[in-house]
């Protein structure tokens, strides 16, 4: 049999072309794929009233649908085809997500403080995975979601707790999250009981102390911050006193 080199060359360039092919295409198809938020939606509709109660109880029943949910999470992570977004819900998803998970291994607890994993709380036990890579929720928040200058997500994520935002009863998604952070951000800014506000005094929430900078960013006051969605507008010289927080359970 008489060895032809050209016929040879031409069908490993052509195999060669074929596979580099379904690559790009495989590539392609694994970057755009994002989790099934409708999975957690349903979950939190379930168990979370409108006003932001958890029943702690009923979800510890039904702790494979977390998981799924969680499983979700884990077979995806953000690619760089992804929007700003896209990833946003994401992270803020997978925080809430993790935190509903964490207090009900602990469940029945009086506080999330009440929760520890080998002497460390729910915030710095590395056991939030997302795609291939573990995290703690305090890495979540302050090194992925405080780093997309964006400080709505603090009304956002639900750290489970009374003197929390409260945590919104349906998933977040690419299209919603913008609109529904404003919502979320000015129903606790505007809540009574979480902030006391007055033209010439405000009592606020312990959280624009705990991260002033995120507020107070690019020149502005944390005043100017909080008049965006106050309805009261607040005097320049305005009183500022920070409220104790509360960390009972939110249930």
């Amino acid at each position: 049999m008489q060895f032809n080199a050209t016929t040879l060359n031409n069908k490993l360039n052509m195999k060669n072309i074929l596979l580099f092919g379904l690559l790009i295409v495989s590539g392609m198809t694994f970057a755009s794929d994002q989790p099934d938020h409708s999975i957690f939606d349903r979950f939190l509709q379930k168990y979370v009233s409108s006003s932001g109660k958890v029943n702690y109880k009923g979800m510890k029943t039904q702790m494979d649908s977390l998981d799924a949910y969680i499983t979700e999470l884990r077979g995806t992570f953000p690619s760089s085809d992804w929007s700003r977004n896209a990833k946003k819900a994401y992270y803020v998803n997978g925080y809430n997500a993790y935190t509903l998970k964490l207090v009900l291994v602990k469940y029945p607890l009086n506080s999330v403080k009440d929760a520890s994993f080998s002497g460390k709380d729910i915030w710095s036990v590395k056991l939030v995975k997302l795609g291939a890579k573990t995290f703690t929720l305090a890495h979540v928040e302050n090194e992925i979601l405080r780093k997309m200058k964006d400080a709505r997500i603090h009304f956002a994520i639900n750290c489970a707790s009374y003197s929390c935002p409260r945590i919104w009863n349906h998933a977040f998604t690419e299209s919603n999250i913008s609109s529904r952070m404003t919502k979320l951000t000015k129903e606790y800014i505007n809540n009574p009981k979480h902030n006391i506000i007055t033209e010439k005094k405000i009592k606020i929430s312990k959280i624009f102390d705990w991260y002033s900078t995120d507020f107070v960013k690019d020149d502005q006051t944390l005043i100017q911050y909080l008049n965006k969605y106050s309805k009261v507008q607040i005097s320049s010289t305005a009183k500022v006193e920070y409220l104790p927080y509360n960390w009972s359970l939110n249930e």
